[in-house]
């Protein structure tokens, strides 16, 4: 793996931080509800206009077709640059739901939906995890009943980001009766303003309404937004989740290597106890440092990470490892900046948003497949053991 940038690749760096410079917004964006969707949307829209949608979406579908080493050029720039943290309302439709039509959608899905996405014009969730079936997701429960030429849902789920803002929902039913596990299960698109959907909005810990639950009453809908065919929703499933586990939250993974530098000037500035700099005290300069240390490893398992991808076409199972790193870590980062803030991090409002992002870090070895289900994944597919289960 070659990790110098050639000419042209390193002339579409400045290219991108020149962009960046002149367009990311200036004002906070909101925390939850329309005025973020508003705001996602709007900076979304931007992006399509000025030719930075869908980077390296296939031209075809509407992206630029460029490469995952271009991606991540972007990713580090955007990061770089303080632009919004884009796990926002259009992470799902950019990062799930489109790149899943792309590869299981029919033509008329794929012309109706994609140009939304990346135009953003459309927000989408998530309805795969539910109150019994979360890290299990092949034990959901929620029955979709075929009736002539609709798909009737009953059920519930949970954990849905945006879904009180959302225009659609990439749905994962049953629909076998009888049917275990991976079987008789359907991925369908799901227009949120159906009769009989009912979405209640969750509010986390560190304040925000960005979770919610959904409730489906004999829901009616088309055959026609079923993607791919009835019963093989799983396999639609899994190339769901291998985006968002490939190089979706690369993004995330460059933000925390700002985050940690940042902790480092924040321990320099920082009375400690004694009064003297946080960094001073050796047990906090001992986990900065490894701090620092572990972040570099982790981006270098991002660019080998992405170099797989590069060469393949497909993100792997070792996406689970950088995976569980990430979030593993960032939770220690975000722990330390607590402790370097003292009695100042009891407040929501504690210096550059580190006490939010604490509570908010939580959520990190959960979302997405926990840690548990991700070692499980690295045991059998990259070390080749055997199901511990």
């Amino acid at each position: 793996m070659d990790l110098d940038l050639t000419p042209q690749q390193q002339a579409f760096r400045d290219e991108v931080r020149a962009w960046l410079g002149d367009n990311v917004p200036q004002h906070p964006r909101p925390r939850d509800g329309r005025a973020a969707r508003e705001f996602d949307l709007a900076w979304q829209a931007r992006q399509h206009e000025a030719g930075w949608a869908g980077i390296s979406w296939p031209t075809e579908f509407g992206g630029r077709g460029l490469s995952t080493i271009q991606q991540l050029i972007w990713y580090e720039e955007y990061a770089r640059a303080d632009a919004p943290d884009d796990v926002n309302c259009c992470f799902v439709g950019l990062n799930h739901g489109g790149p899943t039509l792309m590869a299981h959608g029919s033509e008329q899905q794929k012309a109706h939906h994609l140009p939304r996405i990346l135009r953003g014009e459309a927000v989408w969730c998530q309805g795969f995890s539910e109150p019994d079936a979360g890290s299990d997701l092949a034990s959901l429960r929620t029955a979709g009943v075929i009736d002539g030429d609709e798909l009737v849902v009953t059920g519930q789920k949970i954990w849905s980001s945006y879904a009180d803002v959302a225009d659609h929902q990439e749905l994962l039913v049953r629909t076998e009766p009888g049917s275990e596990r991976h079987r008789g299960l359907t991925w369908v698109i799901l227009d949120m303003d159906t009769p009989g959907v009912e979405v209640r909005p969750i509010r986390n810990m560190a304040g925000d309404l960005e979770f919610c639950e959904v409730f489906y009453d004999a829901v009616r809908i088309p055959l026609g937004d079923v993607v791919g065919e009835p019963g093989q929703g799983w396999t639609v499933a899994m190339s769901t989740l291998s985006f968002e586990r490939g190089t979706a939250f690369a993004a995330t993974q460059v933000r925390l290597a700002r985050h940690v530098d940042a902790l480092v000037d924040l321990a320099r500035q920082t009375p400690g106890v004694d009064g003297r700099p946080a960094i001073e005290d050796r047990a906090i300069a001992e986990r900065l440092a490894m701090a620092q240390a572990e972040v570099t490893a982790l981006g270098a398992m991002t660019a080998a990470g992405v170099s797989r991808v590069e060469r393949t076409g497909v993100p792997g199972a070792q996406g689970s490892m950088v995976r569980v790193m990430h979030s593993e870590l960032s939770q220690r980062v975000h722990a330390l900046a607590m402790d370097v803030l003292g009695p100042r991090g009891l407040a929501l409002d504690a210096p550059a948003g580190w006490t939010h992002r604490y509570l908010y870090e939580f959520a990190a070895t959960i979302g997405g497949g926990t840690s548990q289900i991700q070692r499980e994944i690295i045991a059998e597919r990259v070390l080749g053991l055997p199901r511990s289960r």
